[in-house]
């Protein structure tokens, strides 16, 4: 019973929190990333340059930083049309629907998924995300009736009182 109780208030957690299974990712972990991309541009690599910046990409997208995740988008769309491998192309399109889901653009998070199931129908990872983003869209409809509906009760609320206070 008490696991029951517990599932229940997790679940409600959940609910306004928003609670989901992607990773988070750290200042340190960037840094270090930004290191290797400096160091394989020292190289001149092209092929260690651009496995770094898929890594860096990777690391700004799920930084808990907006101005962070902004630059990773930035990055993954200026590469998305650099590389021909479906692929690659799905890594990106999957990374860059994890940034604005973090920036809570779930409508284009969810146009990237979609393109990004095009190329790999059947990916678990970009499957489970679609279904979160989803969840996230739903959820942000239910709270902006809940809104409405408590403004319009207020607002009725008033012109009722007035009435009353008028006769």
């Amino acid at each position: 019973m008490d696991a029951n109780i517990g599932s229940f208030f997790e679940s409600i957690g959940n609910f306004f929190t928003g609670g989901d299974q992607i990773p988070w990712c750290d200042r340190d972990v960037i840094f270090g990333c930004e290191t290797e991309v400096a160091e394989a541009s020292e190289d001149g690599s092209d092929e260690r340059i651009n496995e770094s910046l898929m890594r860096l990409s990777w690391a700004l997208v799920h930084s808990r930083q907006k101005e962070d995740i902004h630059r990773g988008i930035a990055m993954l769309e200026t590469s998305l049309g650099n590389d021909r491998s479906p692929l690659h192309q799905r890594e990106k399109l999957y990374l860059l629907a994890v940034g604005y889901y973090r920036t809570n653009d779930y409508g284009r998070s969810r146009q990237l998924l979609e393109q990004c199931l095009e190329i790999a129908p059947d990916w678990r990872q970009a499957l489970s995300l679609k279904k979160t983003v989803e969840e996230r869209i739903a959820k942000d409809g239910v709270i902006g009736i809940g809104i409405t509906a408590t403004a319009v009760g207020i607002i009725l609320g008033g012109i009722a009182a007035a009435l009353a206070r008028k006769n």
